[in-house]
This record gives structure tokens, C-alpha cells and sequence, in this order.
């Protein structure tokens, strides 16, 4: 795994500045609307969105509002930004899921993006029992240096970007929950490669075409997200988009 990371570049400067092409997602996620409200619904529980490296509550709203109308009881992560240490955040976020679990009696699902993903990736490995799935949305679990924001994280942090191999190879790990990564090979911000999952019977990629900041907007993700969510309870299968949907999602 240490090899495989270390061979991981980031994202082109020019993906980097076509980032802002994801914008493009909100007016299309819109113009979705119908459709996505076809999507299949499934058991009411507790679903929290970790938003990504420095942003907030407010970078999620249409993935929670879009969710909570499907029936879900979808939260924020309720902490402000994303910028404080790797880990600072865990206890608090593990007393929400904790206190949604036993509001439901079932296990929580966690969404994402970017560095939420990671958050949640290991979140899941605390305290298994608490949670349903993990999706992630455009998060380099596998490779978290592999990026194009590493001055970012040093002006809000006062840190380097954490580089420590034996780290790496633990965030890199499977977790012990479903898994469902969500990624973009036109990434701009992290490197895609460091964005998937291991496959296995409880492990899947999915991919889109966006960029890493519409991900959080992109009509294709979110069907994803509510396909995985409303698998029957206590089963599941990797993502198989029908007919009419499969068009928007690349197969390679």
C-alpha cells in the first residue's frame, strides 16, 4: 500500500484551474429535480455529512435538503469549518451518531466530502456498531498529501499536511463498515487514485463526471448517495445504476 501511495502525483495545475466548472452542477441539479426525486426511498435513520477541508454546514445543504426529502433524518456535523486538527473533531461528531442511533434504534449513515470523507472513513472504525455505511465524496483516504491544497492547509492550520507513512497506511486501510467512494477523474484538488476503495464484497468506486467542488452538487452523485441508502437493511449490493441514470455514470 506504501508503494502504490507513493507513486500517487496530484491533480494537474490546469484540472486545478477548471475546478470552478463544478459550479455548473448547481443550476443542472436543479433542473434534475424531478428525477431525483424518483429515486428510491428506504428506512428512516440518522445520516450526517461532514463537510470538507474548510468549509461548513452550508457547503452541504442541498446533499441534506435533497436527502431529508427522501425521508431521512439528515444533520450537519454542527462544529463551524472543517480546519481543526485530524481527530480534534471525533468525539463530538461520535456523541451525534451515538444519540441518532439510539433516537432510531439503527445504525447511522455517514456521508463525506473531501476531508470529511476521511473523518468519517475513521469515525466508522471507533465505533462500528453505530454505523450503517460510509460514502465518500472526492476523499484521498488512500493518499491525503496527494493534492493541490497543501498551502491552504498550512495558512488555517499553522501545520504541514501530515505525511507520516505508517498514518498512511492506516487511513488507507479498509474500514470495517460498507464502503462507497464517489470520485472524478477531472479532480483539481486531490488526486482521484487516492480517492478509491479497495474493492471487496462490502467496498465500491463509483464514478461521475464532475470536479471536486460540485461533487457536494452533481444530480449523478446524489442518486448514487440515495441508491446506497436505500439498500434493504442489513444487505448489501455494489451500485448498479438502471437504464434511464446510466448513461451519466462512466464505465471503464
Amino acid at each position: 500500500m506504501s508503494s502504490k501511495s507513493e507513486n500517487i502525483l496530484p491533480p494537474s495545475k490546469r484540472l486545478l484551474l477548471l475546478e470552478p466548472r463544478g459550479l455548473l452542477d448547481i443550476p443542472a441539479l436543479f433542473a434534475a429535480a424531478p428525477i431525483l426525486l424518483t429515486a428510491r426511498r428506504g428506512v428512516k435513520h440518522g445520516v450526517i455529512v461532514l463537510p470538507g477541508f474548510g468549509a461548513d454546514d452550508r457547503s452541504t445543504v442541498l446533499i441534506r435538503r435533497y436527502l431529508s426529502m427522501l425521508g431521512y433524518d439528515v444533520h450537519g456535523w454542527k462544529r463551524g469549518r472543517n480546519v481543526r486538527k485530524p481527530g480534534a473533531d471525533f468525539a463530538t461528531v461520535i456523541e451525534q451518531i451515538k444519540a441518532l442511533r439510539t433516537k432510531h434504534d439503527l445504525p447511522v449513515s455517514l456521508i463525506g466530502w473531501s476531508r470529511g470523507g476521511i473523518m468519517a472513513r475513521e469515525i466508522s472504525r471507533q465505533i462500528p456498531g453505530d454505523v450503517r455505511m460510509v460514502i465518500t465524496l472526492g476523499s484521498p483516504f488512500a493518499d491525503p498529501t496527494a493534492n493541490n491544497v497543501a498551502v491552504i492547509w498550512k495558512l488555517l492550520t499553522g501545520e504541514d499536511a501530515p505525511r507520516s507513512p505508517s498514518r498512511l497506511r492506516e487511513l488507507a486501510m479498509p474500514i470495517p463498515v460498507p464502503a462507497t467512494a464517489i470520485y472524478t477523474r477531472a479532480d483539481g484538488v486531490v488526486a482521484w487514485r487516492a480517492c478509491l476503495e479497495p474493492e471487496g464484497l462490502r467496498a465500491e468506486n463509483i464514478e461521475v463526471r464532475s470536479t471536486h467542488i460540485g461533487l457536494g452538487f452533481h444530480a449523478p452523485a446524489l442518486w448514487a448517495i440515495a441508491d446506497r441508502l436505500a439498500q434493504k437493511w442489513d444487505t448489501w449490493k455494489k451500485f448498479k445504476p438502471g437504464a434511464v441514470v446510466a448513461p451519466f455514470f462512466p464505465r471503464r
